[in-house]
């Protein structure tokens, strides 16, 4: 996304990232957290768990802002986030 302009500051605030978990053999596959995933980093994997669904699979890793929507949003419980330390991003 582009702004017209910069925040005063910009350079102060530091994004965090996530590191998204998926338990495959709890998904349904009901698509929600690819769905409204707001970086969409997330996907359908092509192998099955074992209920017989695609889970998801993370496909975009170091962009997750670890906003927790897709663990609030999961009727299974079958994703989570957490957040990564600052050292391991700036690598």
């Amino acid at each position: 996304m582009a702004f017209w302009r910069v925040p005063l500051d910009a350079q102060e605030i530091q994004v965090t990232r996530g590191l998204v978990c998926i338990i495959d053999d709890r998904c349904k596959g009901c698509g929600y957290c690819i769905e409204f995933c707001p970086k969409d980093i997330l996907q359908f994997s092509n192998k099955f768990n074992r209920k017989g669904y695609h889970p998801p699979v993370v496909t975009k890793a170091g962009e997750c802002v670890n906003c927790h929507y897709c663990e609030i949003i999961c009727p299974e419980f079958a994703i989570y986030s957490v957040e990564m330390p600052p050292e391991s991003m700036q690598s």
